[in-house]
């Protein structure tokens, strides 16, 4: 089943390290979208995929690198909006 979400994470990231590695993770899932670091220090993460990929990958970010630490996750459902690959986004 096809599932979509929207993420916000709040915590403190070395941003290139952790932007890869969720970029990787989420190849590696086989799911699509976006993820993006908003000015005010959070970070965006937009996947839709197979719904248990996407569980695979919300507790991936829940869990982070070595060198990131979570403090929140909220999590948001959203439209499937067919997205083609994935993508890190610079604003």
């Amino acid at each position: 089943m096809k599932k979509a979400v929207r993420l916000y994470l709040t915590g403190n990231f070395q941003v290139l390290v952790f932007n890869a590695y969720i970029k990787e993770n989420a190849e590696r899932n086989n799911l699509k979208g976006f993820l993006r670091n908003l000015e005010d220090g959070r970070i965006e993460i937009f996947i839709e995929g197979d719904h248990r990929n996407i569980e695979k990958m919300i507790e991936i970010c829940k869990k982070g690198t070595r060198q990131s630490k979570i403090n929140n996750l909220d999590e948001k459902e959203e439209s499937f909006q067919d997205f083609k690959e994935f993508k890190v986004l610079h604003i």
